[in-house]
């Protein structure tokens, strides 16, 4: 208490000066208009730019946010606009009811967002990491897409991290079809560049163009039909001359990856376990008789 005094004591007249500045200007732009517009104004502006400082960085703090929603957004919508060019191009009167079936099958699809915390491009066997886990949801043997389309399978899944096999690894193997087309194979990469994957096994007897769309055919669990994955750029012989390889353009950036989307099929899922459990059933009772 004898210091604050002391402070207070020996310095008194800078308060004081102080406290007389503050009275002088309360003064001034209270009883005189124009000083008293000139601080308002200024004021405002001032308060104006702290405002807009405040927004500039929530806005960026929120980034990864809106960068989750739009990836997701952007899925969404790459099925609306297939599942609507199907239907114009099947359009034989009322075609409600096939829509509404297709529409019911993708509510079977949740998205987990999430966010690829380490990637690598310069393999024969690539890997992805992912900041989600089995906590959130991610299980083994999920497909993995984002904005762009589709980026790989979920491989191994551990808490709150999940590794990916991508498109880029030499051991995937992704059902694809040629879009509007129906002729089907099998993607896989086979090393070197990261923007270029074969689509294989396509049956010889198959009609399709140059730069025409590949997309998933939904032949499996994995993906939904009509995940972009390329276009095609060149068409090959298969080494035994029985089917064609089609060299794909893939859409994906992998070089430039950082917001993707686990798909979670719960509906297919659970009908494969179910014929799994027919199956079953079935073998034992044949074992029995």
């Amino acid at each position: 208490m004898r210091n604050l005094l002391e402070f207070l004591a020996k310095y008194n007249h800078w308060f004081l000066f102080v406290f007389l500045e503050v009275v002088s200007f309360v003064l001034l732009f209270q009883y005189n208009s124009y000083q008293g517009s000139v601080w308002f104004s200024t004021a405002n502006a001032v308060a104006g730019k702290v405002y807009d400082w405040d927004a500039k960085v929530e806005t960026f703090f929120s980034l990864t946010k809106v960068n989750e929603r739009l990836n997701e957004r952007n899925l969404m919508l790459e099925q609306q606009v297939r599942l609507l060019r199907d239907s114009i191009a099947s359009l034989h009167g009322d075609s409600s009811a096939t829509k509404g079936g297709e529409l019911a099958k993708l509510q079977g699809y949740r998205l987990i967002p999430a966010k690829v915390v380490h990637n690598t491009l310069d393999r024969a066997d690539n890997f992805i990491t992912i900041d989600k886990g089995y906590t959130d949801g991610v299980r083994k043997d999920m497909g993995v897409a984002c904005g762009m389309g589709v980026v790989g399978i979920v491989y191994m899944v551990a808490s709150h991290y999940s590794v990916i096999i991508p498109a880029l690894n030499t051991q995937s193997s992704i059902s694809c079809m040629i879009q509007d087309r129906g002729y089907f194979g099998y993607l896989r990469w086979y090393g070197n560049d990261p923007t270029w994957a074969l689509l294989e096994d396509v049956p010889r007897h198959a009609h399709f163009r140059l730069y025409e769309n590949v997309v998933t055919s939904g032949y499996s669990s994995v993906f939904p039909p009509g995940i972009m994955v390329g276009r095609i750029q060149h068409v090959y012989n298969s080494p035994d001359g029985l089917a064609y390889r089609l060299m794909v353009r893939l859409s994906t950036d992998f070089g430039n990856l950082r917001d993707v989307c686990v798909i979670d099929n719960t509906a297919i899922s659970e009908r494969i376990d179910i014929l799994r459990a027919s199956q079953d059933s079935l073998r034992l009772q044949q074992n029995n008789q």
